[in-house]
């Protein structure tokens, strides 16, 4: 089957290529620009126009606009939501760090320890296929409704993609470069922070920026279901009163907070793994 009767198919495959190449050589504000303007032009066809969806369910761009505008001086001004988003900040933040630790030292051991490989993996796999919400009122029973148990459930969440990443980066160096540490007579000590690590950064990195985006799920979860004076607990209450416009600034504004995390990473990588030139996907450009 053809795309055009008039063509072969050597003519289909330049088209093709030329029309992709077309597509990738629009400047990346541009697409990005384009896809917002379409998304909300849809939303306000269902919403606005059309009235295809309840504005209980989904409010329109305008209502959503208008109160992200509330927000916003709300969160100038100083105000108690202000108070909530620092309150989620540092939950996400403890929790990161924490992850951070843990994944890194998890991780150590799993990629350089036989141990760690064949008895700890695979409890780590086993921890990490159950649904981590659940543990959510384990942590709250165990840590009180205080900030702990939100930041012990968002570490939890973001800590295994570092421990997998930290692993596989120990694998990363070559064959050939760790017989050439092995002959000039490195420990193993050695071997790990000179070759090991170096060569398994941008692996390593690439776990922290999934943890970025999973702690902030963890944080929100946490405060969602255990309380506390978050972000989460905000959203809570809005959506028991079905005022969404409420509840999709928040979660437009802690989108914010999640992207400021995942660029700081990005942008750590790009100052420590500036030799690495490849274009995996998860990278920022």
């Amino acid at each position: 089957m053809t795309l055009h009767p008039n063509l072969k198919d050597d003519d289909e495959d330049t088209l093709w290529v030329e029309h992709v190449a077309l597509i990738d050589s629009i400047p990346r504000w541009v697409a990005m620009l384009g896809l917002a303007i379409v998304v909300i032009a849809i939303w306000d066809l269902a919403t606005t126009r059309m009235g295809w969806v309840s504005p209980i369910i989904l409010p329109s761009p305008s209502e959503t606009l208008s109160d992200l505008i509330i927000v916003g001086n709300n969160l100038l001004s100083g105000g108690h939501m202000l108070t909530a988003l620092w309150t989620t900040t540092r939950t996400v933040l403890w929790a990161f760090l924490i992850a951070m630790g843990i994944g890194f030292s998890l991780g150590i051991l799993v990629g350089e320890t036989k141990f760690g490989e064949r008895a700890v993996m695979p409890y780590l796999v086993a921890i990490d296929t159950m649904p981590k919400v659940a543990f959510a009122p384990l942590f709250i029973a165990w840590l009180g409704f205080d900030i702990q148990s939100k930041v012990a459930l968002a570490a939890f969440i973001a800590t295994f993609p570092i421990v997998v990443s930290t692993a596989a980066g120990l694998y990363a160096a070559s064959e050939n470069e760790r017989m050439l540490f092995k002959s000039i007579g490195a420990s193993r000590l050695q071997t790990l922070i000179r070759l090991k690590l170096p060569t398994g950064l941008p692996y390593i990195f690439t776990g922290l920026k999934i943890a970025s985006v999973g702690v902030m799920a963890g944080a929100i979860t946490g405060e969602f279901l255990g309380g506390g004076k978050g972000f989460g607990a905000l959203i809570r209450e809005s959506a028991s009163m079905l005022d969404t416009p409420r509840v999709f600034s928040f979660i437009l504004y802690l989108s914010l907070l999640g992207l400021a995390l995942f660029f700081f990473v990005a942008f750590v990588e790009k100052r420590l793994v500036f030799w690495n030139k490849s274009d995996r996907p998860g990278g920022v450009a």
